[in-house]
């Protein structure tokens, strides 16, 4: 499954939802597996996109296709886009899909890797923070990805705020020296986004 995230500032919000709306188009794809976002928590009038596609080949022919169509209607509306493609490595939990209509929240976290540690990084977030995010009440599923460059998404979905919250507290830090995360990690970067049902297609 290859996993595209979106994330951009944006200008004009009524503008830019209404077009959000429009990529209900997206249902007739060959290959399209579903898509979701919304707002960030913390950075004021930036949006986040998940969209999901069975492989590079269905999102490139897409891409060829329809996307312009599609997106001409958000034309304008937002600035500084930025889009990464990650192949699906393996779920947090079991059995992810790309439905987001039982969470409230999305976790998506991006990490760089040092080249000689992505194989430790790898194996850390199969044995050591899959198996606490799984069994952290109001997890609801997530997924481990990679992109060339050693470069690494983590996404969780969550039932709400609050469980996501007591998580952190509990157990982030503890587990991060059990990892070795700091070793491995060249450069991290997140956000919490609070999910829009009316994005979700």
């Amino acid at each position: 499954m290859l996993v595209k995230w979106i994330r951009c500032t944006v200008v004009d919000r009524r503008g830019f939802e209404r077009g959000q709306r429009k990529w209900a188009g997206l249902l007739g794809e060959p290959g399209f597996r579903g898509q979701g976002g919304g707002w960030s928590r913390g950075r004021q009038g930036v949006a986040h996109i998940f969209a999901f596609w069975e492989s590079r080949a269905f999102y490139d022919s897409f891409m060829a296709r329809s996307y312009d169509r599609l997106a001409a209607a958000q034309a304008g509306t937002f600035k500084d886009m930025r889009v990464r493609l990650f192949d699906h490595r393996f779920d947090v939990k079991t059995g992810f899909e790309p439905r987001f209509t039982d969470a409230d929240l999305v976790r998506v976290a991006l990490c760089r890797v040092h080249e000689e540690r992505a194989e430790h990084f790898t194996l850390m977030q199969e044995k050591v923070w899959n198996p606490a995010m799984a069994g952290s009440p109001g997890m609801t599923r997530g997924l481990f990805g990679e992109a060339p460059g050693s470069e690494f998404l983590v996404l969780s979905m969550w039932q709400s705020a609050a469980e996501h919250g007591k998580y952190r507290t509990e157990r982030v830090e503890r587990l991060a020296l059990r990892a070795q995360t700091e070793a491995d990690v060249a450069a991290m970067t997140g956000d919490i986004v609070e999910l829009e049902p009316a994005w979700t297609v």
